[in-house]
């Protein structure tokens, strides 16, 4: 059986537990990572020297890095004809590169603009927050929802009319957008009504509300 190592409480487990279960897939899921330790365990450094979370391992073999554990499961599972997967990861040229793209973006630009402000409002005690660099971050992250925004327009979903690993790689961190006490740090999230929408279908999906809809911790 495919195991799983990490948090729910970790946005980059949320997408790997979020696949699993959009293919159906059965799963091991085992915590890790903050107050649960293990990943500095020799153990678990001979399967992911970063010492971070996710990691899988998968009838022996192992990955770590959750977009690149993401597109493997979808892979998989199209071998054996899963039309989610082939929901999730088109075969199409043009529509994978599209959907690649945002899920690089959602790494390079997106996580960590929301990174400071996340750890700043809910990891970080407030006499220790500092507020010049979470306001910066809350901007960041503001205008680049803003671009998602933008792309929403005339769509349902990221890349078209259903749910793709794009959707996916970027869902957890617009959760935490959605409901991160920004006012604490006396800044107001604008009004993004195509990314409201998104948020809302998503909400509406049983993975989403079972694994990204949790506590902020």
């Amino acid at each position: 059986m495919l195991k799983i190592w990490g948090r729910m409480s970790s946005s980059n487990v949320q997408k790997v537990v979020w696949t699993a279960e959009v293919l159906g897939l059965p799963y091991e899921r085992i915590d890790a990572g903050l107050s649960f330790g293990i990943t500095k365990d020799p153990e678990y450094l001979a399967k992911n020297p970063n010492a971070l979370i996710p990691t899988i391992e998968d009838e022996g073999f192992v990955l770590w890095e959750s977009n690149a554990i993401c597109r493997y499961l979808c892979n998989k599972a199209a071998i054996n004809g899963s039309a989610a997967a082939q929901m999730l990861y088109p075969v199409e040229l043009k529509h994978r590169a599209d959907v690649e793209r945002w899920m690089d973006w959602s790494s390079t630009a997106l996580a960590q603009a929301i990174t400071p402000v996340f750890f700043g409002l809910i990891r970080t005690a407030p006499e220790q927050r500092d507020q010049a660099s979470l306001l910066s971050s809350s901007q960041k992250t503001s205008a680049l929802m803003a671009m998602l925004d933008k792309q929403l327009a005339t769509r349902d979903f990221v890349c078209g009319e259903h749910l793709t690993l794009a959707d996916v790689a970027l869902g957890s961190n617009l959760y935490r957008y959605m409901v991160l006490p920004f006012a604490q740090i006396g800044y107001t999230r604008p009004e993004l009504p195509a990314l409201q929408a998104w948020y809302e279908r998503l909400g509406r999906m049983p993975a989403y509300q079972a694994h990204v809809i949790m506590d902020l911790v």
